[in-house]
């Protein structure tokens, strides 16, 4: 497993995700999302894993003025790279899979 975690270190999920991988000595890396941020092949392979740009965007995000530009936007791709703290964390890939929010019924599967 090549495992990596996508988030914050403020995010509780992200805590939680990290603490499920520690927990079970599965090694993973962290990208924290403020510091690096997703580059382009990566948000599209993580859009594609999860079924599409909406289920990656975090209807309840703090910056709501980015959310209500974005759903107004044609190409919201570019629009979502350029202000990604409006992607739900953590985004845990495994190679081409991924999810986004805390799942550890997926990540089971993966082991």
């Amino acid at each position: 497993m090549n495992i990596q975690i996508f988030g914050t270190k403020k995010c509780f999920d992200t805590q939680k995700a990290i603490r499920y991988f520690k927990e079970r000595r599965i090694k993973f890396q962290f990208v924290d999302m403020i510091e690096k941020g997703l580059s382009k092949g990566e948000f599209n392979s993580v859009k594609q894993a999860v079924g599409g740009l909406d289920n990656l965007i975090d209807q309840n995000c703090k910056d709501q003025n980015a959310l209500s530009l974005i759903s107004y936007m044609v190409d919201k791709d570019e629009k979502v790279l350029e202000n990604q703290q409006v992607i739900k964390t953590p985004i845990v890939r495994n190679g081409r899979q991924a999810t986004v929010g805390y799942q550890p019924e997926v990540w089971e599967s993966w082991e």
